[in-house]
């Protein structure tokens, strides 16, 4: 096997074979399920040659490795003695809110279908640019024939989604694609005058849909389990097909088609208004400039069905399809720009690696493997992607074919559109260019700090460092320290709200760590913000995901605008109540404006006092 010495040293990493439930995998990672986390060594991992960088949320515990990942999947099923289903079915069991749930649903119900629809979107694309240069004609056979794989993989996309999406929901994909078949099926497809029961069905396109079919698929799922549990075993084998069909189709016409169509029409009322109010470019601006944070936070495919939704109704996307390649150009210009800034030669060579796989259309690999360590290059993206996108949201630029990246750009000038085409280009050459420029001028922040230690002398270092002025934060709980990085919650653990350290309490009573205003308490009472006079935006955060217990366990008597003293008893916290009701306890103490200042150095002991300093801002 051409991985197998690399997933041997995966398995030994988290745990062993024991320790995984379940492992699947979308564009650039590994998603284990693990039995303990705790049995993962996590930094080992991540030092480990040919890992990117690791994730561990409250999702599954994620190992970037790149876009080979399929192969190393594939080779590592066949070591652990799994089924590529087997991390689905596992991976529902883990608790998510409803929203979260169906966000997920939706990312990973994509990205197998991505495949086929970018092959047919580049193929689009490349079609048109045949026929703008006149290399073949667009009624010849041959281009008729070639642009029958595009048109026929939109229009049995409810088929792809099926299959796509069925084992995750519970449902047998053979029967999900027979129903979503029996749906596109020229009987029912967009066919007046249907009625079943004596019941008139309005008359529905479901090709090229894709909301009817996952609610379709989902209550199969949902009968498939009711009738494994009532209809008896033996009879199950012969019954239990038959009965799902001839429930699921009727429910579907009467039910999930006519809502599906109504959330797809709300989509695109809800952006035609926006458009005809603000305009798209406000959306196109904001969505090329925040990508990665989307792609960080694993929703990444989300503006997929929507792109889909778009392209369904009104024949192009005129948003965010075109976002998505001016940010991922932006993404590659930055990591051109730490490319060309870099001294070192191993930093060099990821720069320049990543920044080429971002140019291809796969930002993950620079995403995990260098923003979430440098973090500027975030802002890099937003100033680059953010004015690529406004220019083109500003000309209406519109995509007609489901392709992003620079291999998609001719579908553009598709229906002879070649102001549109242009219009793109200079869009793409914007983002590209100024988050290049911005990256470059924004800098290294390690290589900074490495070059000034080696430039300066050590006692003239020590003497401007007593200069500097100090804000120091005392402890908001007693407990024990936990460093950020090995908080279970990826938006701490990256450092993307800023610097700070966790601490798992020993006592109920939470703390001002400093004197100031308090500048936010959330309805929940889990988080509470305070500013000082300096200026220092501190949050503390009082447990993970304790957002769901909706105030429970929490007697916070303080209010938004109160003016707090250092030490003063903020919230009354029943930490035994949180765990038992299974969450995690620890308090997170970040200074969210932490790019305002030289340094946030967090305390070296394990234990904490309410009297000890935690946190010292430099100022």
């Amino acid at each position: 096997m051409k991985y197998q010495s690399f997933n041997e040293e995966i398995i030994r990493l988290v745990g062993g074979k024991e320790n995984i439930q379940a492992v699947v995998h979308c564009m650039t990672r590994l998603r284990f399920t693990l039995k303990d986390r705790e049995k993962a060594n996590t930094e080992e991992l991540k030092a480990l040659d040919g890992v990117i960088d690791v994730v561990s949320n409250n999702v599954a515990y994620q190992v970037i490795i790149g876009t080979h990942v399929n192969e190393v999947h594939a080779e590592l099923i066949s070591m652990l003695g799994l089924t590529p289903n087997v991390g689905e079915e596992n991976e529902v069991k883990e608790k998510k809110n409803p929203f979260k749930a169906a966000m997920d649903l939706l990312s990973e119900t994509m990205t197998p279908v991505i495949e086929p629809i970018i092959a047919s979107g580049l193929l689009a694309g490349f079609l048109s640019l045949f026929s703008i240069t006149g290399l073949i004609s667009a009624d010849s056979p041959t281009y008729q024939l070639l642009d029958s794989i595009r048109s026929a993989v939109f229009f049995f996309l409810p088929i792809f989604i099926a299959m796509s999406c069925a084992k995750r929901l519970k449902a047998s994909p053979y029967l999900a694609v027979a129903l979503a078949a029996t749906l596109v099926s020229s009987s029912i497809n967009d066919v007046a005058g249907l009625s079943i029961f004596g019941i008139q069905l309005p008359q529905m396109v479901y090709a090229n849909s894709f909301i009817p079919i996952i609610l379709a698929v989902w209550f199969m799922g949902q009968l498939t389990v009711l009738l494994k549990k009532y209809v008896p075993k033996f009879l199950q084998y012969f019954l239990n097909p038959l009965l799902i069909m001839v429930i699921c189709l009727p429910v579907t016409l009467l039910i999930f088609g006519p809502i599906g169509i109504w959330i797809g029409d709300g989509i695109g009322w809800f952006f035609e208004v926006l458009h005809n109010t603000f305009g798209s470019w406000i959306v196109v601006m904001l969505y090329a400039a925040f990508q990665p944070f989307l792609i960080m936070l694993g929703a990444g495919n989300f503006m997929m069905p929507l792109a889909l939704n778009f392209v369904n109704k009104m024949g192009y996307d005129p948003i965010f399809l075109a976002a998505a390649t001016i940010s991922d150009l932006a993404v590659s210009g930055a990591m051109l720009g730490y490319f060309l800034r870099a001294k070192d030669s191993k930093q060099k060579q990821l720069f320049g690696t990543v920044s080429f796989s971002a140019l291809m259309g796969v930002t993950e690999p620079a995403i995990y493997g260098a923003f979430i360590k440098f973090r500027r290059p975030f802002i890099a993206v937003m100033i680059g992607g953010g004015l690529g996108g406004l220019f083109a949201g500003l000309m209406n630029v519109k995509t007609y074919s489901i392709v992003w990246g620079l291999m998609g750009l001719p579908s553009y000038a598709d229906n002879q559109d070649f102001s549109n085409l242009v219009f793109m280009i200079i869009s793409v050459v914007i983002g590209f260019v100024t988050a290049a420029v911005a990256a470059y001028i924004l800098g290294i922040p390690q290589e900074e700090k490495s070059v000034q230690a080696k430039e300066a002398p050590k006692e003239e270092v020590l003497e401007k460092t007593i200069e500097f002025k100090k804000v120091p934060l005392s402890s908001a709980v007693e407990g024990k320290v936990v460093p950020l990085a090995e908080i279970n919650d990826q938006a701490f653990s990256t450092g993307a709200l800023g610097k700070g350290l966790g601490i798992i309490p020993t006592d109920n009573k939470v703390l001002a760590p400093v004197s100031g205003e308090v500048s936010a308490v959330f309805p929940t009472k889990h988080a509470i913000g305070i500013k000082t006079e300096e200026g220092v935006e501190v949050l503390i955060h009082i447990g993970i995901d304790t957002v769901e217990l909706d105030g429970k366990h929490f007697d916070t008597i303080v209010e938004q605008g109160a003016i707090i003293e250092k030490g003063q008893l903020l919230s009354t916290v029943d930490f035994a109540g949180i765990q038992k009701d299974g969450y995690d306890p620890t308090v997170i103490v970040v200074v969210t404006n932490t790019m305002d200042y030289l340094d946030v150095i967090p305390v070296a002991q394990e234990n904490l006092f309410t009297t000890d300093e935690c946190l010292t801002v430099i100022l």
